[in-house]
């Protein structure tokens, strides 16, 4: 199934108290054990977008894709950017979680999930 997830920066030496206002919104195609399902996103991929927010910047987006690298997130900038998302296949994406993430910048930032809707 499809679910809406909030990313929320988790506390980290650049935001002791972490950030709501610098994460991801990403629908995500979720098993009932809340991993990401490769058979889901193949048949919804169009559907698989997420937005990156950011204090200060516009917002980016782009869309989910996964190919031998594993899952990451394609921004529709042109610029063929893309995040990686660390161990997705790991990842039960369920409140409370932690995700890493791979920024465009080559740092790699964890981030908290507030919400699965």
């Amino acid at each position: 199934m499809l679910r809406k997830v909030r990313l929320e920066m988790a506390r980290c030496h650049e935001f002791p108290d972490g950030s709501v206002t610098h994460g991801y919104e990403l629908t995500l195609p979720l098993s009932a054990q809340a991993a990401l399902d490769r058979d889901l996103w193949l048949k919804h991929r169009h559907e698989c977008r997420f937005r990156r927010f950011w204090a200060g910047e516009d917002d980016a987006v782009g869309h989910l894709a996964h190919d031998r690298g594993g899952w990451r997130l394609a921004f529709d900038d042109g610029a063929g950017a893309a995040e990686v998302i660390v161990k997705a296949d790991a990842h039960h994406f369920a409140g409370g979680e932690y995700v890493s993430i791979k920024e465009r910048d080559g740092v790699t930032r964890t981030f908290r999930i507030a919400s699965v809707a």
